[in-house]
């Protein structure tokens, strides 16, 4: 946005108001904390996925309880700002419970 100078002082040159910032850090925290939400949702569920069978497996399933609340309750509270931001957290929800439940065969394993 370009604003000129041609009222109050018009021996001046137009002034450019376009942020200097880049696009990440001019966007809105709100949509960014979403995002970030969503993808530490999504690396606990593949860690709890990978933690199947250590010590650790209770850790990573609370955890992944834990996350699947916390984007659940996203999901909810982010229908008010509209279609796109809800849909992308239902999504994740989505991913995160097909990444824990869903069973894949392992190569080479006898049938």
């Amino acid at each position: 946005m370009v604003v000129s100078g041609q009222g109050q002082f018009p021996s001046r040159k137009p002034i450019d108001m376009t942020p200097a910032l880049p696009l990440a850090v001019a966007a809105n925290p709100l949509f960014c904390l979403v995002g970030l939400v969503q993808l530490i949702g999504l690396l606990v569920a593949g860690s709890a996925r990978f933690t199947e069978g250590t010590p650790y497996e209770r850790i990573g399933q609370w955890a992944c309880l834990v996350t699947l609340g916390i984007v659940g309750t996203m999901c909810g509270v982010t229908l008010p700002l509209g279609p796109g931001i809800a849909t992308t957290s239902a999504v994740t929800l989505t991913l995160m419970t097909m990444i824990v439940i869903v069973e894949l065969p392992r190569r080479g394993a006898a049938r």
